[in-house]
């Protein structure tokens, strides 16, 4: 139980710490939020699956500084499609190259960030595959 109490805080704090720097734009009060993807409950568990494992969590840190600093989410602009944010989650090979992407819900701001993060490349992970989850607003 504890050990799946830490895993969770420890996916929660990574991902709400993992966000973007652009303004949310987009969309009125009104918009009605995306569909969810039922796919995206179990990429969550194969991250959490990850841990704790102390070289992963020193990943995190170090991909979101690296995600952070090379602003790879403000490829496509596509913070500005939607004012809902969208969680991704980016399976890594072991070079840290993004094989595949999932993210919570569908829609066109979902499908921006698919396409944006398709070709990146991020520092190599402890091992592979790895899931890198990125909260985007």
């Amino acid at each position: 139980m504890k050990t799946n109490i830490l895993k969770i805080a420890a996916a929660s704090a990574i991902v709400l710490i993992a966000t973007g720097c652009s303004t949310m734009g987009g969309g009125g009060k009104d918009e009605p939020a995306p569909p969810a993807n039922p796919n995206f409950a179990g990429e969550m568990n194969k991250f959490n699956a990850q841990f704790p494992n102390d070289k992963a969590t020193k990943y995190e840190e170090i991909s979101l500084n690296y995600n952070n600093a090379q602003k790879l989410d403000e490829r496509g602009n596509c913070h500005d499609i939607s004012k809902h944010p969208v969680v991704i989650i980016l399976t890594l090979d072991a070079s840290g190259k993004v094989t595949r992407s999932t993210t919570d819900v569908e829609g066109k701001k979902a499908e921006c960030f698919r396409q944006a993060y398709a070709s990146a490349q991020l520092p190599p992970p402890p091992f592979a595959p790895y899931q890198k989850p990125i909260r985007l607003r």
